[in-house]
Parts: C-alpha cells; structure tokens; sequence
C-alpha cells in the first residue's frame, strides 16, 4: 500500500481502507489489531477472544479481507478461541508486501510460518475459506506439527478444479478497466438471492477497482497421496449453491480422499455468503468440530 509522498493514497486507496475500518467495525466484539513483521512485509491480524485462548487462525477468500469473519468471530471467541484473523499478504486488505509479488507457494508458505512465529503461535487451529482454504490445505501439508485442526469452507482448488462455466463468468471480471461497478455485479450473480453483508460487500468491490494487489500464488492441487499424509482432524464444510464447482463431486471427493474427514454441504448457502448466511449453523458446526 505505498502512496506518493507528495500526493499521499489515491482517493481509491482512501476510500477502500476506510470502508475496511467500517467492515471491522461492524463486528459484535472489540477487536484488537495486530502488526505482525515478515520478510515478505507486515501482516495485519485482527484478533478477539481469550489473550490465552486456543489460538485459531483464520485465512479469508481472494479480496475478501479479514473483515470477512464478521458473523463467526465471536461465536468462535465465546468458544474460548484466540481468534487471528490475517490479511493475506499481497492480496486487498492493511497488510504491506514489500516485494512486486511472492515468489511462489515456498514464500507464500514461508510468509505463514513467520505470521505464526510473529504470534507466538507454535501449533494453532486453521479455518480457511476459498482460496484460504487452499492456503491453509497447502499449510497443513507443509507443516503438519503445527495445524491441530484444518477446517475448509467451500475450499477452491483443493479437490476438484473450478467449473468451466464459472471460469467463463469470471473472465470478463478480470479484464480491464477494474471496477468497483464490475465487482458489485460479479458478487451479486454468483451468490442468487442469498443477500450478502452490504458493507463487506462494498469492501470488496472497492478492493477490486482500487487496491494494488499482487497477482496471487497460485498451484496444483493436492495429489491424493498428499492428501493422505494429513494428520490433522479435517472438516469440509460446502455451499450447496456454489457456482465456482459442484459442492457434490467436492465433497464425493473429500470423503475419498480424506476417509477419516468429516464433510457436509450447508442448504441456502452461496460460496460467498457462506460464512454469513446462516451463521449459528456454521458456527456450530465450527465450534463442536475445533473443540478438542
């Protein structure tokens, strides 16, 4: 997020950090913002909950922002969870890359290790959600003797590719000029009638049309015989109206992979509004699951 120092941000970058502090604000429990330091740039965490809670790290969606978690944060903290929610790195939000973008999955893997590391967290639980949960897959697979439990909502790339068809919407979006109007559209066609949060979704399209986000890192799917070195419980959570893949295959898919997971697919949830459409059904599944 650099500026000119004689112009100062953009009015585009303005408007974006301050709809990201509005987004925060909604949340229903004080939050605590945390700067944690990396090689790679400083990272943002949001954290809430019990200073000497079990630590949960929460790893959002591309563009979503670690606003994103307005509706489980504290369900989650009530829990007796230490709740870290992070800024990707690179991607729209207040954490700073210090590099034109990471060099691949061994940085962006090595920029987790140090957020944790940064928190004084040396295992901790990890809840993905999209591209999140790919991140937090691919941790898990890393660095086993640090995630207790992976939970994944409506992971991408995780077991199945995206569908061809959601690929066809999504290009136009990614084509030039970026704006806000594009995102707002793109958001309301992929999640129905399932009414997203009016503010993390004004977040979001202002991320989009102003924020200068690297390009992100990007990989393969898990092989099955990498998916059956996982040591950690493993819950796979999935949105019955998603349009990025077929939930049903997904979660097929999971159960073969993962014998020992347990997998579900949520009614009247969008791959968008996942995580707020109804939220005392997540958060419950959420909260029996990271109990030990």
């Amino acid at each position: 997020m650099s500026a000119h120092p004689a112009t100062g941000p953009a009015p585009s970058l303005l408007d974006f950090l301050a709809a990201y502090d509005e987004a925060l604000a909604h949340w229903p429990l004080p939050v605590e913002a945390l700067t944690v330091p990396t090689p790679y740039g400083a990272t943002r965490v949001n954290a809430c909950g019990p200073r000497d809670g079990r630590p949960l790290v929460l790893l959002h969606g591309g563009g979503a922002t670690a606003t994103c978690w307005s509706a489980n944060a504290a369900a989650l903290a009530a829990a007796g969870h230490r709740v870290l929610a992070v800024d990707l790195i690179g991607d729209p939000g207040r954490s700073t890359l210090d590099h034109p973008r990471l060099g691949g999955l061994p940085e962006l893997l090595g920029w987790l290790d140090a957020v944790l590391d940064g928190l004084d967290a040396t295992a901790a639980d990890l809840v993905g959600h999209s591209y999140g949960g790919w991140i937090a897959l691919r941790y898990a697979l890393h660095a086993p003797a640090r995630v207790r439990r992976l939970a994944l909502l409506d992971p991408t790339q995780c077991f199945t590719g995206f569908r061809a068809r959601y690929l066809l919407r999504v290009l136009p979006l990614l084509l030039p000029p970026r704006t806000a109007a594009k995102a707002r559209a793109y958001l309301d066609q992929e999640s129905g009638d399932t009414a997203l949060d009016p503010a993390w979704r004004e977040l979001y399209a202002l991320g989009f049309a102003g924020f200068p986000a690297a390009r992100p890192v990007t990989g393969p799917r898990p092989t099955p015989a990498e998916l059956r070195t996982l040591t950690a419980p493993v819950l796979v959570l999935l949105a019955e109206r998603s349009r990025t893949h077929h939930p049903r295959t997904v979660a097929d898919r999971a159960r073969h992979t993962l014998p020992n997971a347990t997998v579900a697919v949520l009614a009247d949830t969008s791959h968008h509004t996942l995580l707020t459409a109804h939220p005392d059904e997540l958060n419950r599944r959420l909260t029996a699951f990271l109990t030990p």
